[in-house]
C-alpha cells in the first residue's frame, strides 16, 4: 500500500481495511496519535479550503460568462461546474459513487429532490445530473468567497425570511422548467443537523411539480455528513453515495394532492436512504 493511501487512511476511520482498523482503534489509547491526528485533519481542511477556492477562481471564466451571456447558453457553465466538481473530487481523494443513473431520461425536464447534509452535497450533484440544472439557493450562499459570484446567475436565489421573494423564486423556477431546464431542491429547506434520516419537507417542491405537471426524481446522499459535518467546513477524505431513483409522476394531479405527493417521495426517499445504507 502507498505511502499516500496509508495517511489517507489513517485520516479518515471509515476506510474498510482491517490493518488500519486496528491501528485507528489504538489510537484512542495514545494521546500522542490522537493529536497527530487532529494536526493532519486540519491540514488537510485546509488543504480542501484551498483546492476549492484556487479551482473556482480558475475555472470561474467559463462557469460563469456562459451564464451572463443568456439562458440557452447556461449548459456550457454547467460543463465548467462539471469539470470543477470532478478536479475537487480528485484532489481531495473524495470519490462519489453514483447508483441509479439510469432513471434520468434524456430530453426530460425534472424537479430535483434531494436531502442535505453537507456542503459536499454539491459537487456530487453537478456529477450526478446529466443536464444543466437550476438549483433553488437560500440568498446567504451568496455571500461565499469566489462561488457566492456563481450563486446569482446559475442558481434561483430565495430569500426565506421574504414572502414576496419566495413567491418570485418559485414563479422563476416553473419559467426554467417550461424552456426545459431541471431545477433541485433541498426539499428539508436547509441542512440536516439532527439525527433523523430526513427532516420533514416544504411544499414548494411539490406544488411546482404539479402546476407544471413535470416529474419528481428523487435522489439521495449518503456519507457527505460524515465527511464534512453540517455548517462546518472541517473534512476528511472517503466515499460518498448518490442515489437517483425512479421518476414519481404527476400528469393528472391537482393541487389538493400537494400532501399526497410529498408523502410519497418522502416516504420513498427515506426508503432509498435505509437501502443504500
Amino acid at each position: 500500500m502507498c505511502l499516500s493511501v496509508k495517511v489517507l487512511k489513517f485520516w479518515n476511520p471509515h476506510f474498510n481495511t482491517s490493518t488500519l482498523q486496528h491501528f485507528n482503534t489504538s489510537t484512542h489509547h495514545h494521546p500522542f496519535l490522537n493529536i497527530l491526528r487532529a494536526i493532519l485533519l486540519k491540514l488537510y481542511t485546509g488543504w480542501v479550503i484551498l483546492v476549492f477556492l484556487v479551482f473556482m477562481i480558475l475555472y470561474l471564466p467559463g462557469i460563469l460568462l456562459p451564464f451572463l451571456i443568456g439562458e440557452k447558453h447556461g449548459s456550457i457553465g454547467y460543463k465548467f461546474l462539471k469539470l470543477w466538481s470532478w478536479t475537487f473530487s480528485k484532489l481531495n481523494f473524495i470519490s462519489y459513487q453514483i447508483i441509479g443513473k439510469e432513471n434520468i431520461r434524456a430530453g426530460r425536464a425534472y424537479i430535483y429532490t434531494s436531502n442535505h447534509t453537507s456542503y459536499l452535497d454539491i459537487p456530487g450533484v453537478c456529477l450526478t445530473v446529466p443536464t444543466q440544472i437550476r438549483p433553488l439557493a437560500k440568498k446567504e450562499l451568496q455571500d461565499i468567497p469566489v462561488f457566492g459570484w456563481i450563486v446569482k446567475p446559475a442558481c434561483v436565489v430565495v430569500d426565506r425570511s421574504s414572502i414576496e421573494s419566495r413567491k418570485k423564486s418559485m414563479a422563476h423556477l416553473k419559467d426554467v422548467l417550461k424552456r426545459g431546464i431541471s431545477i433541485l431542491i433541498f426539499t428539508e429547506g436547509t441542512q440536516n443537523r439532527t439525527k433523523e434520516v430526513l427532516q420533514p419537507f416544504y411544499d414548494g417542491a411539490f406544488r411546482i411539480a404539479i402546476e407544471t405537471q413535470q416529474p419528481v426524481l428523487p435522489m439521495v446522499i449518503l456519507n457527505a455528513g460524515n465527511l464534512m459535518p453540517a455548517g462546518t467546513l472541517q473534512a476528511k477524505p472517503g466515499k460518498i453515495k448518490i442515489v437517483v431513483g425512479p421518476e414519481i409522476p404527476t400528469e393528472g394531479m391537482t393541487l389538493s394532492e400537494v400532501q399526497t405527493l410529498k408523502e410519497r417521495t418522502f416516504s420513498r426517499m427515506k426508503e432509498m436512504i435505509v437501502i443504500n445504507s
